[in-house]
């Protein structure tokens, strides 16, 4: 068995470093990309909601219209 040079020991620790740093990117990288797949399901689902409520108070004021118009 040979023993390790240090300029082959720096490099095996550089090559564990850069290891190491392509992989806490990568884990950035999508932490970063679920969040954004989250904020668009909320915003889509706050856009539903507004949608919604927006066809109940449409559909509320024809019904009021349609009493005001059966009592005159």
């Amino acid at each position: 068995m040979t023993t390790p040079t240090p300029t082959s020991v720096t490099t095996s620790q550089n090559r564990n470093a850069e290891m190491q740093l392509l992989n806490e990117e990568l884990a950035r990288a999508q932490s970063a990309e679920l969040l954004r797949e989250a904020e668009q399901r909320h915003q889509v689902q706050r856009l539903l909601a507004a949608r919604r409520l927006s066809l109940r108070a449409e559909a509320a004021a024809q019904q009021v219209r349609l009493k005001l118009a059966r009592s005159l």
